[in-house]
C-alpha cells in the first residue's frame, strides 16, 4: 500500500456526547506495524462500553486519542515476525487497550490477539463479536471454571443483561458448549426477545426483587453468576440466591464491594477484563488467537450467531457521537456496528 496518511475519528479533550467537539474527525500518518503486528485495513468496527467510559474518564489534554476496540478488515502489511497472517487475510480482533484504537481507516494489531474473521460473515456481523467472546470465554472457562464441551454438568448460570452483547455471547457459549440452564435478566419486550433469541432459558426481571424470581425458575439454587453490570447492587442476592460453593465472575467497575457476604457459603469471585493479556504482555497472549479462532468455527458451524444489531453507517465523527450516544442511554440491544470510511 501507497498511503502515508488516513482518515481517523478521535477526541482532544473529554466532553459531554451531545458537544460537536467530543469526536471529531482528523488525519493521521498511517501507523507502521511492529515485529508481531498485522496492518489491517479496517472495514468495520463495532461499539463497548470501553469507549464512552474512555472518552468520559481519560483526558488526552489537547493530543488526539483515538478510540475504538473491535474490529475486522484486510490485512495490507505484516511485521517481521507474523507467522500466522498473510497480507490479504480477513481478520477480527478487539485490540489492545494502551495502543490507538480502531476508529482509523488502518490500524495496527498484534497477531497474537487476531484470528482469522469467519468466513460466513460480513465484516460488520464479526466486528460485532471479538471483545464480548473474548471476554465471555475467559470469563466461562477460565474464571468460573467450567468444562468445554462437558455435557454433563449440573447447575444454572445466572447472567445479567442478557441483551447486552456480553450477555448475548455468554447465553450462546453456554448454551453452545455446557449443559447448564441459562437464566437471563432483561425487562423489555425487545431486550427478552433478543435475550430468548440468544439462548436464554428463563428470563428474570432486574426491576423486581431477583431472589423470589430465582427461586421459581432454579428452586435448587444456582451455580454460577456472571454479573455483567450491577455488581455491587445485585450482590446480596447473589449472596442469597447460589448454592454453596458457587461462583461470581464480574466484569464491570466497583471500588468496593460487600464481598464479606459470600463467606458464609465459601461463594469465589472472580474479575474478567479482556484486556490483561495484552496490557500485561502475558505469555499466554496467542490464547486469544486460539479463542477468537474457535469462535470463528462455531460460527461458521451454525452454533453461534453474530449479536450485531444495528449499523449507523461510515466511520465518522457524526455517526461515532451518535453510536456513544446510544451506548451512554444503556438501553442498547445487541451490538452497534459501523461500517467502511
Amino acid at each position: 500500500m501507497n498511503a502515508t496518511t488516513m482518515r481517523a475519528v478521535g477526541y482532544l479533550k473529554s466532553l459531554p456526547i451531545d458537544d460537536e467537539s467530543s469526536l471529531i474527525d482528523l488525519e493521521l500518518p498511517v501507523p507502521k506495524p511492529e515485529p508481531h503486528d498485522l496492518l489491517v485495513k479496517v472495514e468495520a468496527v463495532a461499539l463497548n462500553p470501553v469507549d464512552f467510559k474512555m472518552r468520559q474518564n481519560s483526558d488526552p489534554g489537547g493530543t488526539a486519542k483515538v478510540l475504538g476496540w473491535d474490529a475486522a478488515g484486510t490485512v495490507v502489511a505484516v511485521g517481521d515476525e507474523v507467522r500466522r497472517f498473510e497480507v490479504g487475510d480477513s481478520v477480527y480482533y478487539a485490540g489492545a487497550i494502551d495502543r490507538p484504537g480502531t476508529n482509523s481507516e488502518y490500524h495496527v494489531v498484534d497477531e497474537r490477539i487476531a484470528a482469522r474473521k469467519p468466513a460466513s460473515l460480513s465484516f460488520a456481523e464479526a466486528a460485532a463479536l471479538p471483545l464480548t467472546s473474548l471476554t465471555a470465554w475467559e470469563g466461562l472457562f477460565e474464571r468460573l471454571g467450567l468444562e468445554n464441551g462437558a455435557m454433563n454438568q449440573d447447575g444454572a448460570l445466572l447472567v445479567t443483561a442478557a441483551a447486552g452483547g456480553v450477555g448475548a455471547m455468554v447465553a450462546q457459549l453456554t448454551r453452545a458448549l455446557t449443559s447448564l440452564t441459562v437464566i437471563g435478566t432483561a425487562s423489555r419486550p425487545e431486550t427478552v426477545d433478543f435475550a430468548t433469541r440468544m439462548g436464554v432459558q428463563h428470563i428474570v426481571n432486574h426491576h423486581e426483587p431477583l431472589v423470589p424470581q430465582l427461586a421459581e425458575v432454579a428452586p435448587g439454587g444456582i451455580t454460577h453468576v456472571f454479573s455483567t453490570t450491577g455488581t455491587d447492587r445485585n450482590l446480596p442476592d447473589y449472596a442469597e440466591a447460589l448454592k454453596p460453593f458457587g461462583h461470581i465472575v464480574a466484569i464491570d467497575d466497583h471500588d468496593s464491594l460487600r464481598v464479606g457476604l459470600l463467606k458464609p457459603k465459601c461463594i469465589a469471585l472472580h474479575w474478567e477484563f479482556m484486556f490483561t493479556r495484552s496490557l500485561f504482555r502475558t505469555p499466554d497472549q496467542d490464547r486469544q488467537h486460539h479463542i477468537l479462532t474457535q469462535v470463528a468455527r462455531l460460527v461458521d458451524a451454525g452454533i453461534l450467531r453474530t449479536t450485531a444489531n444495528r449499523d449507523l453507517g461510515p466511520v465518522n465523527a457524526a455517526n461515532l457521537r451518535e453510536a456513544h450516544r446510544v451506548l451512554e442511554s444503556g438501553s442498547t440491544v445487541g451490538k452497534v456496528t459501523l461500517t467502511g470510511f
